[in-house]
């Protein structure tokens, strides 16, 4: 059972910006976290670190799980009402993507929130390429950031390291997947426990 402190902690949202899964969340965990008065903390991290630790591989590169894992993302999407168009390459490098969400999440929260949400965007509904750098500078310079500013802050030492932290420290508290929650220290994996997330949080735990 949660203590009544715990009740205003934010949610943690870890997901991969080359996580389909990890956008439809994107697309609910906001809304979801504000029925119950929390806050979401969004923690972008890279998959591809934490598989090397797990032995995964992305669903689409498993065979016989590939073709499943290609017609549930459709038909999540669909049932969503989200739009979806794939991007190729899939799946693809997002470190760009983080850097640029971390440089920006260090002085203003809600900017980095909107940028992430802006790549997804980008990525899955329009079906662009966001694993370059130019195509990320390009994305926040469309939501009105200095580009020269974006570009430099890519390949800024600090970032790179905060980036690395970040990601070292999702592989020591085992987040594994995207999209990944924590709630008040309770772990949920996966799109398909949101509705347990918030039966969670409508009981305060049991």
């Amino acid at each position: 059972m949660m203590t009544q402190s715990a009740t205003n902690q934010a949610i943690e949202f870890h997901f991969d910006f080359a996580s389909p899964f990890g956008y439809f969340a994107a697309h609910q965990i906001d809304d979801l976290a504000a029925r119950h008065g929390r806050s979401v903390q969004w923690r972008p991290l890279l998959l591809g670190a934490v598989f090397k630790e797990t032995g995964a591989r992305p669903l689409t590169d498993i065979p016989m799980k590939a073709g499943y894992a290609r017609h549930d993302i459709q038909r999540t999407a669909r049932r969503l009402g989200v739009p979806l168009q794939m991007p190729k390459p899939f799946p693809f490098a997002s470190i760009a993507a983080c850097r640029a969400f971390y440089w920006l999440d260090e002085t203003d929260p809600e900017a980095a929130k909107a940028l992430a949400k802006a790549l997804y965007q980008e990525a899955f509904a329009k079906g662009g390429e966001i694993s370059s750098p130019q195509a990320v500078v390009q994305v926040a310079a469309g939501l009105g950031h200095d580009a020269g500013q974006v570009e430099a802050a890519l390949k800024d030492p600090e970032v790179k390291e905060r980036l690395r932290v970040v990601v070292q420290s999702a592989i020591e508290r085992e987040i594994f997947g995207s999209p990944f929650f924590l709630v008040d220290g309770e772990p949920f994996w996966g799109h398909d426990r949101m509705a347990l997330l918030e039966a969670w949080l409508e009981s305060g735990g049991w």
